[in-house]
């Protein structure tokens, strides 16, 4: 309604020419960081795509397993490995809390209640027509959204998260998709992260043909900070160079690594916000009915905070570490 510019132009950007990269990085790994480490998995997200009501994560990926089944696995053989208390959490959505928190009751080690899950916020759908909440009586579990993932910042704190890590020690948190199984808590980045001192790193791999409509990183010319491009922020005019894989080289893979006590301090300096650019995506309210009330949603990017972060950094991983 303010007529605020949601776009990111051409204009504005450079591209990023290199990055450390993974295979070269020449660090000893440090497990005794892992005491100062939160692995967070984001599992907001319901399989709607795939006619499911439930959980992405509770999808079968192996003979018996869901990806949470995996995930736990995967947490309990770190701790084994490493022999120690391995933090995890969730950021569940209201539509996946319940599912999920039933489904890894048989993995205590996982933690329970409020260790083991914070819930994102929900916001509502707005009609696209007259910018109004968007009422749906069929359902009214749809005239809600989860505000994108970027929402995991101010959820992290409006849920007494962020503090709760930060009074038992903790300093790092490793952040992924839960139906990325690729995306274990690596002790070679860790370390790297830590010793580097960035307050903020975000995971990238290089772009094929095949990634040309995804996001991208890039330079912003007034900073010279990086910062993420999400084909929802690309003038229609600027499309053929958002695709340009030889000019924009690199994609955000969703795995994240934040100094937690950065995070606290940029909170503070933003008045308990975090100014992450917003972004406008055209839906119906029911989304399995294309002909219901068309609406707005407004999302945020969790990569994009990148650019809230000053010295935040990239890395360039390999395949192995995307789904």
């Amino acid at each position: 309604r303010s007529g605020a510019d949601v776009m990111i132009p051409e204009t504005r950007l450079d591209p990023v020419e290199s990055l450390p990269d993974y295979d070269k990085l020449g660090v000893t790994s440090d497990p005794t960081l892992l005491k100062e480490t939160v692995v967070l998995k984001l599992n907001g997200g319901l399989g709607t795509g795939m006619g499911l009501d439930k959980a992405k994560s509770l999808l079968e990926v192996s003979t018996g397993n869901s990806f949470l089944d995996l995930i736990a696995k995967q947490v309990a053989s770190m701790k084994e490995e490493f022999k120690t208390d391995l933090n995890f959490m969730l950021m569940n959505s209201f539509a996946t809390s319940e599912d999920t928190l039933k489904a890894l009751a048989k993995y205590p080690y996982l933690g329970t209640g409020s260790d083991l899950e914070f819930v994102q916020n929900k916001a509502p759908k707005v009609t696209a027509s007259d910018m109004t909440p968007a009422s749906w009586a069929k359902e009214p579990g749809h005239e809600w959204c989860p505000p994108g993932h970027g929402d995991l910042y101010p959820a992290m704190l409006g849920s007494g998260t962020l503090d709760k890590l930060l009074g038992k020690g903790f300093k790092y948190m490793f952040v992924s998709n839960s139906d990325n199984l690729g995306a274990t808590l690596d002790l070679k980045i860790l370390t790297y992260f830590a010793t580097n001192k960035a307050p903020f790193m975000m995971e990238v791999a290089v772009r094929t043909d095949a990634d040309k409509k995804g996001g991208h990183l890039a330079k912003d010319k007034a900073t010279g900070g990086l910062l993420l491009r999400e084909s929802a922020q690309c003038p229609e005019a600027d499309e053929k160079e958002f695709q340009n894989i030889s000019k924009y080289k690199f994609f955000n893979t969703n795995n994240l690594w934040v100094d937690l006590v950065a995070l606290k301090g940029l909170f503070e300096a933003n008045n308990g916000s975090l100014p992450l650019p917003v972004m406008k995506n055209a839906k119906t309210v029911d989304p399995r009915d294309k002909n219901s009330t068309k609406v707005l949603q407004l999302e945020t990017a969790m990569g994009a905070a990148i650019e809230c972060f000053p010295g935040a950094s990239a890395l360039v991983i390999p395949r192995s570490r995307l789904p």
